[in-house]
């Protein structure tokens, strides 16, 4: 198709907490640049942003969706991100294509209720955006809300963000309404009007020492990178707008200072201003590809895959940043022909025949390709993109398809999911034998659950995974007699087997042994010997499978025509359904080591919780890489992990994590263990719960 030749792009992520309205200002950002001729929103679920069955379902985003528009002749690209931390696999691959992002949040309407404590949400997000000098500015939303403090906000926001933030404007409220702002380079004032551009006003004297301290701090902050500019404030000359303007433009493109932005979205209020400082202080995407790429010489089409989707009608669709070369129809990537590029507005495709370095599409038929994958026309490209640490999975949940048929299909569904959803997990438990999701917390795991259901018609049923618990024995016991005699007409069986049975240290695992003398047990009956014991140990007295003890075979008889491998098996068996009574067994639970991340100001909270959930505290300490932050290390038993993330958060709002990797094994106390059998013997899952 022929489309007018642009003379530029722009992608930009809206990222933000959930409930912040990134969702929203996509729409009006959509609406304002006559790419949607009206507005949905996500309570009627008849967004762009939201086009996702599960994302209507819930009122909120679950993926990434991608939206295109055009304003002064620069296309942008639009990348609505989730806000919920369950979600923040998708929003990290996303990050990883753009040239900038905006930072939704709300401002402070309390300066005295601790409601500040509530821009930490924002801290993991700020982190990471610094972590890869990724541009952002903040554009502060739902300023038509009461009580709000504007200075607050900007200090809040100060605090958690690593970077310098600058007022870029400043809001013009008339008591609760926001009706204006002052735009901190210029100074001038403007009115807002419902569904048009803002006109000038004059400036608002009642604002004139509240703005006055955000220019003073703005330009202050600019001034760090531009010893020009320090030297004109030094000697108290006003430096040109152009001056301010190029200043923020290099600043902002080196996430060197966050720039603020003061809206409401539903109104479209702020939203047009906030295009403007995209157009002129964005960095271009040629920028950032050098800055991101550092050697971008040369035309061989290069890509990176940001998000990969299965859609009920056209198969699978990779999005892709284009970093160099042009892309065109049937382009052979990485070895595989593509079907198709696409623009995309939400869940609408728009074919295009080629498309240039710089943009973000999406590719058809991709097969084989993941999301993070670097794709080229080069067979063995040299570059390899840097793509987002993959999140490790924090909730499980065991899964089981409804129809004893769909069985066979489980596996290629679970496959594509884990294509589109890289923070998902999945095992088939070696003890337990079930079918184990693992995830990001509670909603992550429903959604999955919803596409298995909705895409490939495999409705599951769901609990909590079972504990893998093991048994051991306190004592030794010896020369335990084991004899197995059956005689049926013609030959019979006969085995006649001694054992001693002794605790081993733990984490040891099973040691066999055998000190027969004089062939009293001849040596091709003794491998029966051991798998007799071997099966046994799978399941023993309590339940359980069992380990860290020796068994060793010390004495026994044979029969030079009833004895066989199979009757030494059973004789050895015997032996142990005998022995292992004796030697007083125990149950043992899976032990782990986490290590949990909190903001410092939650972590007497988190070191309760830990101990309430029969926790041994290791230690903690600050983080030299995160300030304001502790990591605190801990033993936590498996059994009191299934909820602990959900907690966590709570206690959090929302920003707790952490890191966890079995350790060792530990005997369960009495009135637990006792518990746990009674439910295990009773058909329950054994989690004692």
């Amino acid at each position: 198709m022929n489309e007018k030749v642009k003379s530029g792009s722009r992608n930009v992520a809206i990222v933000g907490p959930y409930l912040s309205g990134k969702t929203t200002l996509l729409e009006s950002l959509l609406f304002v640049t006559g790419a949607i001729s009206r507005k949905g929103s996500v309570k009627d679920s008849n967004t762009v942003g939201d086009s996702s069955a599960e994302s209507r379902d819930r009122h909120m985003s679950v993926e990434v969706s991608a939206a295109n528009t055009e304003y002064n002749d620069i296309r942008f690209t639009f990348i609505d991100c989730p806000g919920s931390v369950e979600f923040a696999q998708e929003t990290y691959n996303a990050l990883m294509g753009v040239d900038a992002a905006i930072v939704v949040c709300e401002p402070i309407r309390d300066a005295f209720g601790g409601q500040s404590l509530r821009v930490l949400t924002l801290a993991p997000l700020f982190k990471f955006l610094d972590d890869w000098e990724i541009p952002h500015l903040v554009f502060v939303n739902k300023m038509d809300r009461a009580n709000i403090h504007v200075l607050e906000t900007l200090h809040a926001l100060k605090a958690v963000s690593s970077r310098p933030l600058v007022a870029h404007q400043y809001p013009i409220m008339n008591g609760e309404q926001l009706t204006g702002f002052i735009d901190m380079v210029s100074e001038q004032a403007y009115q807002y009007h419902p569904g048009a551009p803002a006109d000038p006003i004059p400036f608002p004297e009642s604002l004139k020492e509240e703005e006055h301290i955000a220019r003073v701090e703005m330009l202050e902050a600019l001034a760090n990178f531009d010893d020009h500019l320090l030297e004109e404030l030094l000697e108290d000359i006003e430096p040109p707008q152009e001056e301010i303007l190029k200043d923020l433009k290099m600043e902002l493109g080196a996430d060197l200072v966050v720039p603020v932005f003061f809206g409401v979205a539903e109104q479209d209020y702020g939203v047009r201003p906030l295009l403007e400082a995209l157009l002129r202080e964005a960095p271009e995407p040629e920028t950032t590809a050098e800055r991101r790429l550092k050697n971008i010489k040369g035309d061989t089409p290069l890509a990176q895959v940001l998000k990969t989707y299965y859609t009920p009608q056209g198969g699978k669709l990779s999005l892709v940043r284009v970093w160099r070369g042009k892309l065109t129809d049937g382009i052979v990537l990485n070895g595989i022909r593509t079907g198709g590029i696409y623009r995309l507005m939400g869940q609408q495709q728009q074919s295009v025949n080629q498309v240039n370095a710089g943009e973000i599409v999406a590719l058809s038929r991709l097969e084989g390709i993941k999301t993070g994958d670097t794709i080229s026309t080069e067979q063995q490209s040299a570059i390899k993109l840097p793509k987002a640490v993959e999140l490790e999975p924090v909730y499980a949940l065991a899964i089981t398809p409804e129809k004893r048929n769909d069985e066979v299909k489980l596996s290629g569904a679970i496959t594509k999911l884990l294509e589109e959803d890289c923070s998902l997990a999945w095992e088939q438990h070696g003890d337990t034998h079930e079918v184990i999701l693992w995830g990001q917390g509670e909603i992550h795991l429903q959604v999955a659950l919803d596409r298995l259901r909705r895409k490939y018609n495999l409705p599951m049923t769901t609990h909590l995974p079972q504990v893998p618990y093991k048994e051991t024995i306190r004592k030794t016991v010896a020369s335990i007699h084991g004899r197995y005699k059956h005689q049926s007409g013609g030959h019979g069986q006969f085995g006649d087997v001694f054992l001693d049975i002794k605790p081993l240290p733990r984490g040891t695992g099973f040691n066999f042994n055998e000190t027969i003398v004089g062939g009293v047990v001849p040596k091709q009956y003794i491998p029966g010997v051991e798998m007799g014991v071997r099966e046994f140990l799978t399941h023993g007295p309590l339940g359980f499978p069992m380990v860290d003890l020796a068994v060793t075979l010390t004495n026994g008889s044979y029969h030079n025509v009833d004895s066989s491998e199979q009757a030494f098996k059973q004789a050895a068996r015997l032996a142990m359904q005998t022995g292992i009574p004796q030697a007083e067994p125990t149950l043992l639970e899976p032990i782990l080591r986490v290590e949990v991340t909190t903001p410092s100001e939650f972590t007497s909270k988190v070191l309760q919780l830990l101990s309430g959930r029969r926790g041994q505290i290791l230690g903690y300490e600050g983080r030299n890489d995160w300030q304001g932050w502790d990591n605190i290390s801990a033993y936590l038993p498996q059994a009191e992990m299934q909820n602990f993330i959900v907690e966590l958060r709570s206690l959090t709002l929302g920003v707790g994590s952490f890191h966890w990797e079995y350790d060792h094994l530990q005997e369960v106390p009495e009135k637990l263990a006792e518990r746990v059998i009674h439910s295990n013997g009773n058909g329950g899952n054994g989690n004692g719960k």
